[in-house]
């Protein structure tokens, strides 16, 4: 059960790569987005379904791996990154532009996201994630906003 936990919890092991493993794990989620994008019923079942398996996990990984929110758990990053694309309209553009906002909010943590990081267990190591993508749905909301007013050409949204 252990090694099945350590799989899913580093998201097919991408959680143990030596060099941003929580990016790596975002981009397992760009790749899901990726494959799916054209099933969006399939696409928000599966994302809800990585939610769900990530809260069951991450408690169970952190005991494994001995670390409260260890960074080779990339289940938070992939289900928010996937819940990021829910918002996305296709196009690289703002796939690396969501992508990217989302890094930025998980690294920097800005209020509330290092507060709720400190909750125990798979609430802390999930939901520091999901307020890390709420922001960025917000800030690619603007940026949308923005193209509607013209301040954007349609070549970049």
């Amino acid at each position: 059960m252990k090694v099945i936990i350590r799989m899913i919890a580093s998201g097919l092991y991408a959680g143990y790569s030596p060099v941003a493993p929580g990016t790596i794990g975002s981009l397992w989620g760009i790749v899901i987005y990726l494959l799916l994008r054209n099933y969006p019923v399939i696409f928000i079942f599966v994302t809800m379904v990585l939610f769900i398996i990530g809260f069951f996990v991450c408690a169970k990984a952190e005991e494994i791996f001995n670390e409260k929110d260890s960074g080779k758990i990339v289940i938070d990053e992939i289900a928010s990154m996937c819940f990021v694309c829910l918002f996305i309209k296709p196009g690289w553009f703002m796939i690396l532009t969501g992508f990217l906002i989302f890094r930025f909010f998980d690294i920097v943590k800005p209020p509330p996201v290092k507060r709720v990081e400190r909750l125990s267990g798979s609430l802390g190591i999930m939901l520091d994630d999901v307020i890390a993508a709420v922001y960025t749905i917000i800030i690619l909301f603007i940026i949308y906003l923005l193209n509607a007013a013209g301040i954007f050409p349609d070549f970049y949204i």
